[in-house]
């Protein structure tokens, strides 16, 4: 998260706390017409599977928190504000995250080049606390990114686990022995006089 969405976040997670509900993180994008504050919602852990962020959490949690970036106002100019559940690509903002989804794929984004690359797909392997950073298996090495280089990650769906892959169409089968035969053409027809 950039400093901006991490003062907001910290601004604004005791009143998402007080219903109910987790901020995963904010991502503000500042733009010449207005920015745009989102918010990433989830229910607690101990909740889930059970439970899971509905339109009606969106709508209470966009309320309470309109009416406090009101009133502290750490944005200036116009915003527009989102709240959001975090999807099954849900974005990933802490190392606590990462830890929770170990063994899963993931897309980052670095805020500088490492290896001469900037974008990573590859399952998160292991925190490494005292090093703040992430190892991913990535083409089959190890890769660790420093937690404070990654600009942008996402969960990577297990579509398949999910049943929600998409059908494979059916590849023709091999071809028979004895049907590789060609069928005659017309032009032995066209040679012959036409009965009348």
């Amino acid at each position: 998260m950039s400093e901006k969405a991490t003062e907001i976040a910290n601004l604004l997670s005791p009143t998402v706390e007080s219903l109910g509900l987790e901020l995963l993180g904010v991502e503000y994008l500042p733009a010449p017409g207005g920015a745009t504050l989102r918010l990433y919602i989830d229910v607690p852990l101990v909740e889930q599977p059970e439970r899971m962020v509905n339109v009606d959490d969106c709508e209470r949690v966009s309320r309470e928190v309109s009416a406090q970036l009101d009133v502290e106002d750490p944005i200036s100019g116009n915003y527009t504000l989102e709240v959001s559940s975090p999807g099954v690509d849900r974005p990933l903002f802490t190392l606590d995250q990462f830890a929770r989804h170990t063994g899963e794929s993931a897309k980052i984004v670095l805020k500088l080049a490492q290896e001469g690359r900037r974008r990573f797909q590859g399952q998160i392997v292991r925190i490494e606390p005292e090093a703040d950073a992430v190892v991913f298996a990535v083409d089959g090495k190890d890769v660790q990114i420093g937690f404070d280089n990654i600009d942008k990650a996402r969960i990577v769906p297990d579509w398949v686990a999910l049943g929600l892959a998409p059908q494979k169409p059916n590849k023709p089968g091999p071809k028979k022995p004895g049907h590789d035969k060609k069928k005659p053409s017309n032009e032995s027809a066209a040679g012959k006089p036409r009965a009348e």
